[in-house]
């Protein structure tokens, strides 16, 4: 009866001692999804956490990680904790291994910190096979309805074909670049396509509308015979520029004269001798003009625009004058 009892007291015992071990231990352990993978694809590396519940631990690998040489972590699965009942729990995690290199590689252990203790799992073999591929059958056995035949750039080598775009973008831009040196050269303006282009008065209907719009600033009426006087010479200048080609914005009053024989003009030079003349009184000898002076100028421009106007806008200026005599006529 005594040795019954004591036989029944040291069984209790041995199983509270080996539950209270188990209770506390750590497991931590790894296998392959396959032992064989194709070159440039993925497999899954399944790992399995058994340990007491409410324990935290880390697990020493991150995405982007390589186990060897030739293979290397690309990415995890979540995790998934399941509850093993004795206070225990059992969390698995899946690593994506990937390798772009045959042969045949051990995997080295993946270590699991919890606390001061540190768990490694067991060695893992992957053979990693190579992919065959048959480079003429795979990119140019096409089954077609019918032969598309060859075309007509086959004969160029690739890095013309390949690159085409540049090319063409370069002879653009070349294109461009020698109608603009062309207009430069030929002292015409440079006309962008597409975009309209402005609408340019003939020289004298320029300088008469010039002499209207200073007209109605009353200049010389507010004291500014100096700018009013400037600015008349200036109209004439570029008009002389553009009707006989003389470039007189940088001229002298006699240099303007003189050069100024065109057949157009032998009869209106004294007009202009006139108007320059006083012109320079005003900019240059401080000269104070009077009123009747002043209006004197201003009609003295006008005669010389219409005595040096081209025939055609003579011709134009008469027609409208006869087309109103008649329009007042009938009325």
């Amino acid at each position: 009866m005594i040795k019954t009892i004591k036989y029944t007291f040291a069984i209790i015992a041995l199983l509270a001692i080996s539950t209270a071990t188990h209770a506390g231990n750590t497991t931590f352990k790894a296998k392959l999804d396959s032992a064989t993978l194709l070159m440039g694809n993925v497999v899954g590396m399944q790992m399995e956490i058994v340990q007491d519940k409410g324990k935290t631990g880390y697990i020493l690998v991150n995405e982007g990680d390589t186990l060897t040489k030739n293979v290397e972590i690309v990415g995890w699965l979540k995790s998934d904790t399941s509850d093993i009942g004795n206070g225990r729990e059992q969390i698995n995690r899946t690593l994506i291994l990937q390798s772009f290199d045959s042969g045949l590689y051990t995997l080295p252990p993946i270590l699991y910190v919890a606390g001061r203790d540190t768990f490694k799992t067991n060695k893992l073999t992957l053979k990693v096979i190579p992919v065959d591929v048959d480079s003429l059958k795979d990119i140019h056995d096409y089954k077609t309805t019918e032969d598309p035949g060859s075309k007509w750039y086959d004969f160029l080598p690739d890095f013309i074909t390949d690159y085409w775009w540049i090319y063409f973008v370069v002879l653009i831009l070349l294109a461009i670049g020698l109608y603009i040196y062309y207009r430069i050269k030929k002292g015409k303006p440079i006309r962008l396509p597409f975009v309209p282009v402005p609408k340019v008065l003939p020289p004298y209907e320029e300088a008469m509308q010039a002499l209207s719009e200073l007209k109605g600033q009353s200049l010389w009426q507010n004291g500014q015979e100096k700018e009013y006087y400037s600015k008349i010479t200036d109209i004439l200048r570029h008009y002389i520029n553009r009707r006989f080609g003389v470039e007189a914005m940088e001229m002298t009053t006699t240099q303007i004269l003189d050069v100024l024989n065109h057949e157009d003009a032998k009869d209106a030079k004294s007009e202009l001798k006139e108007i320059l003349n006083a012109a320079d009184f005003v900019k240059f000898a401080k000269f104070r003009p009077l009123a009747d002076e002043n209006e004197q100028v201003y009609r003295l421009a006008t005669v010389f625009l219409d005595k040096t106007k081209p025939v055609e806008a003579a011709d134009e200026a008469a027609t409208s004058e006869n087309k109103t005599s008649t329009d007042n006529n009938k009325e």
